[in-house]
């Protein structure tokens, strides 16, 4: 081989070595999706209800519903595991089934002091439904349960029943979130442990299900890694499916549905990490439709804290599933950005391990809840004329 042919093959490896790493910086900045279940593929006939944590050691876990039918009867808690940040997903983990009862509304939330993942969920006699709970003409009430792994979400304790210390008994309803529980991570109560919760209560002005009742939210707290849970002041009045965020200035900010005729999200505030909550506020620029949505305390954006919001940002119906982003602790959302334009409902955010924004959400052309869809948005996607095509 002559100078001539070695310097050629030289210039050719650098490059495809530039091409290369130019194909990869590129393709680190595209926006990801894949559908990790959908209705008519699968063991089960209908899938729902998004929950998207990230573990300490940087492994995605995507929770659902499966589900036999709708909101009540056979459902089990399942869950897909992600080490590569959304690209590949692991085979479907039942964490929990329990026969032909209802498993429902999984929230989970890590522990960044231990790596102990918890989760609670929501189970009730599948042969009731909200209505027969609501006005208490139920088989069995409506109980919270919580679980826990110390695998990465590999496998799970048994679940154990926490009604006694975390459930009013003059309650109706009972739900975890749905979505995630978070850690508080400065301040006088950071460690502690959120999960919020909601429920139904006698109203005699109330108006739900048909009948004098009213929903409510709350928070179920820990500040021993999760030994022992308590739980906050109600909330009220109509307001449940509720998210927690913390705020810079260390409040906790609860953002939740809302029954109150306001078209918009309900919020709430706590200066005590989380056990007593001030009056309800309605945030007029989170439009909802009395739909469940999510709030994430993102982080560092461009040196600002940032906080995005997701839900169906329309008065009415359930379609247009957005991202909204506040840099000043939620008093106004400067960013507003389409992700899907067609049907769409329930969602969970979270900060994944490569920095970029995961969504995780029910999307459809017929109806809402045809697929459970994972999104990787690269940040800057946000902030540009990028359409989203999903």
């Amino acid at each position: 081989m002559n100078l001539y042919q070695v310097l050629s093959l030289v210039c050719l490896s650098v490059l495809l070595s530039c091409n290369s790493i130019e194909n990869s910086q590129e393709n680190s900045e595209n926006v990801f999706k894949k559908t990790l279940w959908e209705k008519g593929s699968g063991k089960y006939n209908n899938y729902r209800i998004p929950s998207l944590v990230v573990t300490k050691k940087g492994t995605v876990l995507a929770f659902a519903e499966g589900r036999e039918a709708g909101d009540t009867g056979d459902i089990d808690i399942l869950l897909k595991r992600s080490l590569d940040n959304g690209k590949t997903w692991s085979d479907e983990i039942v964490v929990w089934d329990q026969k032909d009862n209802s498993c429902g509304n999984p929230v989970p939330v890590v522990d960044e002091q231990t790596g102990r993942i918890w989760l609670f969920t929501s189970w009730n006699d599948g042969r009731d439904n909200e209505l027969k709970i609501v006005t208490k003409k139920s088989i069995s009430p409506r109980i919270p349960y919580v679980c826990y792994s110390d695998d990465d979400g590999l496998t799970w304790s048994d679940p154990v029943n926490m009604s006694k210390t975390l459930r009013d008994p003059s309650w109706g309803w009972y739900a975890t979130g749905p979505g995630i529980g978070i850690q508080i991570k400065k301040g006088k109560y950071k460690g502690r442990l959120l999960i919020p919760a909601n429920h139904s209560y006698d109203d005699k002005n109330g108006n739900i299900r048909n009948g004098n009742f009213n929903y409510g939210a709350h928070v179920l707290f820990s500040d021993d890694n999760g030994s022992t849970w308590e739980r906050s002041e109600d909330i009220r009045p109509g307001c449940n499916e509720s998210q927690i965020v913390e705020l810079e200035n260390g409040n906790l900010m609860m953002n939740m549905r809302s029954y109150n005729d306001k078209y918009s999200r309900a919020i709430s505030i706590s200066n005590n990490g989380g056990e007593s909550w001030s009056k309800i506020y309605h945030d007029l620029a989170l439009v909802e439709s009395k739909v469940q949505g999510s709030i994430l305390n993102f982080g560092d954006i461009n040196g600002k804290n940032a906080h995005i919001f997701s839900n169906p940002s329309v008065p009415l119906g359930r379609f247009n599933m957005t991202l909204k982003v506040s840099f000043d602790d939620c008093k106004y959302w400067s960013i507003s950005k389409l992700i899907y334009g067609g049907l769409s409902a329930y969602s969970c955010l979270t900060r994944l391990p490569d920095g970029n924004i995961g969504l995780f959400f029910e999307k459809g052309t017929e109806k809402n809840y045809e697929q459970m869809i994972f999104v990787s948005i690269p940040v800057n996607k946000i902030f540009s004329n990028y359409e989203f095509n999903l």
